[in-house]
């Protein structure tokens, strides 16, 4: 099988050895439908072929819509979008943190403002959530886990990042292994496809992809039942595991760089360290710190300590007051 880049308005080589190709549309199939290609080892009649390509191209408008493009500064990564006000799965690799400030990109190239949640950093499962109001398209999940080995599957993603003409890539395959917290495919991803999804044939989501493996052949993804057990954890943002695809917090990391002293109703902003967190942030000299988040300042000690609970990366509130006008400050604290 090949990789193959379609355009957004149509269908364009989706490769499958043999596969007969017909540029036709159709409603997506019914809930849980049992696709009768899946029964067989495989296709044996060009009806057979027919019947996979429908049922791709039945659900692939819709799930191509709610496939996204996240931002990452340095690279691009991929994720879907779950429910109508912007809940986004994708891989802990990608988002790497817990309250990170994102961008998410639609097919038509609007940029959304988003902020990462929850993450299993062991298995490489991530939530994230758009923050700007609005209703989505979104796709649904297979809870049932109804799948099994040889399943006809298709991948979507960004590959090698976000690029509006082609919108999202489709590549279709089979599931060739199923393990506890791991879905191998066929299906091909690279750079840009991390965070995607993986549909079955009936267009619900069974997994997130997650690795490529040494051969390109064999592809990993995160199944939904991983997903759907830490579901409350990653709604309440905590950082699950001690795995591999995102470091924990280290707190005490955090580095704010500002010179402070004591007045009467908090603390004096006399030093703005040089490309510190606070100056990124706009803080300036003569400003003066009553808040950090919703904890009351007055003194330097209670500063430290606020600060010793907080770790590199971490966005915090930084509440001034500015010329008699108070004003809250955003800060993504840097590192010591």
């Amino acid at each position: 099988m090949t990789s193959c880049f379609p355009k957004v308005s149509h269908l364009t080589g989706v490769c499958a050895a043999g596969l007969i190709m017909l540029l036709v549309c159709i409603a997506p199939m019914a809930h849980a439908k049992v696709l009768p290609f899946n029964q067989q080892k495989v296709p044996k009649t060009t009806e057979d072929l027919i019947a996979i390509q429908d049922a791709l191209v039945g659900n692939l408008e819709r799930v191509r819509k709610a496939t996204v493009s996240i931002s990452l500064g340095q690279g691009f990564g991929s994720g879907v979008i779950v429910s109508a006000d912007g809940l986004i799965l994708t891989a802990a690799h990608v988002t790497a943190a817990v309250d990170k400030e994102l961008t998410v990109i639609l097919n038509d190239g609007t940029k959304l403002k988003a902020v990462s949640m929850g993450l299993v950093s062991n298995t490489d499962a991530a939530m994230m959530r758009i923050t700007e109001p609005g209703k989505y398209p979104y796709v649904e999940i297979n809870k049932s886990n109804d799948y099994k080995l040889s399943h006809w599957v298709m991948a979507l993603g960004h590959s090698g990042g976000f690029d509006k003409e082609r919108g999202p890539v489709v590549r279709l395959g089979r599931i060739l292994k199923d393990s506890e917290s791991t879905l191998h495919t066929d299906c091909k991803v690279i750079g840009g496809d991390s965070g995607g999804p993986l549909f079955d044939l009936n267009g619900e989501l069974i997994g997130i992809h997650s690795r490529v493996s040494k051969t390109m052949e064999q592809n990993m993804h995160v199944p939904m039942r991983e997903y759907l057990k830490h579901w409350k954890a990653m709604e309440e943002n905590q950082f699950i595991g001690d795995g591999p695809f995102a470091k924990r917090p280290v707190k005490g990391s955090g580095f704010l760089g500002v010179g402070t002293a004591e007045v009467e109703n908090g603390l004096l902003i006399g030093k703005v360290g040089k490309d510190s967190a606070a100056e990124k942030a706009g803080l300036k000299i003569g400003d003066v710190i009553i808040k950090i988040n919703d904890k009351q300042i007055t003194k330097k000690t209670e500063l430290k300590n606020e600060l010793k609970e907080m770790a590199e990366g971490q966005n915090i509130d930084v509440t001034i007051v500015r010329k008699g006008e108070e004003k809250i400050i955003k800060v993504k604290l840097g590192k010591k």
